[in-house]
């Protein structure tokens, strides 16, 4: 008979936290490695990313995933409470282990070969949310009380950590080889798979009842419905940079909300519904969710206006070509890492022994400061600077995750933990693909304002033809954007080859070359970046608020 899995000196916790932290480590690093590589992929493939028809293909390749873990960690928690977390986090690697392998071998080219890696990208992702939805489920169980802030300190760093670590990864591997961009997932997931079915073991904590089919089918799909209208909305529509107003966007929203409301009538009135909605009425529970949401969201707008800031504008006028930008900006945020490398462990150990409130709360507000303070520099910054700013935000971020994570996981009885690191999971998944439609838009509404006058004056000063100056300059600004983030050439993408051939070579020199576009940018972007980290610094202060709201409730003995 094994022994209780909570007893603070068994060696089984250690096991269950590394192999957690390895899978929340593949299952991130994976949200974020295409950010970065997805221009060699897509080279790869055939498939000339920036093309009006290929901009679908482009945003589901990046979107796809996020989109497939937020819909499935809540079921897939409750799944786990029912079945054995242990079981479902087993499967979670397998199945994330073997997407990995099938998106390896993708073969083919052009659309079919767009299509396969889509569709397998979700596949990963429903791999990725069981591993999500349980790691932290199982953590609780294995550690004491008065340890489990460290422990799920370490799981939530690294989940978020590996994020910003998939944007080097993704740089460096496809710089050498896109493939392996893929390749890299499947050493780690069969070690980890093989690990997890060999030692991880049930918890004495399940629960018997049948699933909730009618709200797991509603509230599935009733996120995919407003996450796709998001993800259709910051695409132009007709003569409108953006689509928000588009009849089939507020159709996927009108029935994105009717299903969810369905789902909250059914989960009300089913004997074991696959979201007990009661739950929201333990105060840390419910503004701990909150407080996750709106910092999370904060935190991918954060990563998108980075990668913005850096690729179009800050590493070319330094001197780095527009090709080599995904990698160094990359790199250039590693500050940010660290900070967060740094304080979420120690956070999470203080926070056993003296209350998770006043690093939540003061990280969250520390956040917000960085974030002013981001908004103050130049364009073209000091990088001292600027990277003490970063290194100041994700130590903010970091002193927040584990109280959050914590107060989460110790507000409900043990035997819901599931649904609960489901719904957290959730939260912070929904906050990112939320984050992608809010700031994009902030940025291209700022971009729209005043960069294509400025444009089409500066392409005229450089002899650019009257009727192409201002067909290029009326192009949406998310082409801009776009290539700015995959680190195109933007002029090179958006300017007809064979007009920059007859154009004389120090005007076409001039148009291609390091100081043209980030000096067109800087102004609108600017401009775009205050409501962007305004909004970022308000987010960080409400989720400091509904962080001392909620109150940190001793933990329980469970």
């Amino acid at each position: 008979m094994h022994a209780p899995v909570n007893r603070p000196n068994d060696r089984y916790k250690w096991v269950v936290l590394s192999n957690t932290t390895l899978g929340m480590l593949a299952a991130t690093v994976n949200s974020s490695i295409l950010l970065i590589s997805l221009p060699a992929v897509f080279r790869g493939i055939g498939l000339k990313a920036l093309d009006p028809g290929n901009v679908n293909y482009l945003l589901w390749a990046i979107i796809g995933y996020m989109i497939s873990t937020a819909v499935f960690v809540v079921a897939f928690g409750r799944l786990g409470d029912q079945f054995g977390r242990a079981k479902m986090y087993n499967l979670g690697f397998l199945v994330f282990t073997l997407a990995s392998i099938a998106l390896s071998l993708l073969p083919g080219q052009g659309d079919f070969a767009a299509t396969y890696l889509i569709t397998v990208r979700i596949i990963q992702g429903v791999g990725g949310a069981l591993l999500m939805a349980n790691s932290t489920a199982l953590l609780p169980d294995a550690f004491p009380p008065d340890q489990r802030g460290l422990a799920l300190g370490v799981n939530v760093v690294a989940a978020i950590g590996g994020q910003f670590i998939g944007l080097v990864i993704g740089g460096l591997l496809a710089d050498t080889n896109w493939r392996l961009v893929f390749w890299i997932n499947v050493p780690f997931g069969v070690i980890g798979t093989v690990w997890a079915f060999w030692r991880l073991r049930e918890p004495p904590t399940r629960v018997t009842h049948r699933i909730d089919w009618a709200g797991n089918l509603t509230f599935g799909l009733g996120l995919v419905l407003i996450l796709t209208a998001i993800t259709y909305g910051i695409q132009p529509y007709g003569h409108q940079v953006m689509a928000w107003t588009s009849p089939f966007v507020l159709s996927l929203f009108a029935l994105g909300l009717i299903s969810l409301a369905a789902f909250i009538v059914i989960e009300k009135n089913v004997a074991k519904p696959m979201l007990d909605l009661k739950l929201f009425r333990i105060a840390p529970f419910a503004y701990g969710n909150l407080a996750n949401l709106m910092s999370s969201t904060a935190r991918g707008g954060l990563q998108f206006m980075l990668i913005i800031w850096l690729q179009g504008i800050w590493l070319p006028l330094h001197g780095y070509s527009f090709e080599e930008t995904p990698l160094w900006s990359a790199i250039f945020m590693l500050p940010l890492t660290v900070g967060f490398l740094i304080s979420g462990p120690a956070a999470g150990y203080f926070s056993d022994r003296i209350g998770g409130a006043p690093f939540a709360v003061g990280g969250m507000v520390l956040g917000a400061a960085s974030f002013l303070a981001l908004m103050l520099l130049p364009a073209d910054f000091s990088y001292a600077v600027f990277a003490f700013l970063l290194f100041a935000n994700g130590l903010g971020s970091g002193l927040f995750v584990a109280p959050n994570s914590t107060q989460i996981m110790n507000a409900v009885p043990m035997q819901e933990r599931g649904q609960a690191s489901g719904v957290r999971a959730t939260t912070g998944n929904a906050g990112q693909v939320l984050s992608i439609g809010i700031f994009f838009s902030l940025m291209l509404a700022g971009l729209a304002a005043t960069l294509p006058q400025a444009m089409e004056a500066q392409l005229l000063a450089q002899r650019v033809p009257a009727n192409v100056a201002h067909e290029v300059a009326g192009l949406p600004p998310v082409a801009s954007l776009f290539a700015a983030f995959l680190g195109y050439n933007p002029m090179s993408e958006l300017i007809p080859a064979a007009v920059l051939r007859s154009l004389p070579a120090e005007n076409a020199a001039a148009l291609t070359g390091n100081a043209f576009f980030p000096e067109l940018m800087s102004a609108p972007f600017k401009q775009g970046l205050l409501f962007a980290f305004t909004f970022s610094a308000v987010l960080y202060l409400l989720s400091a608020f509904a962080s001392w709201r909620g109150g940190f409730r001793k933990p329980s003995q469970a």
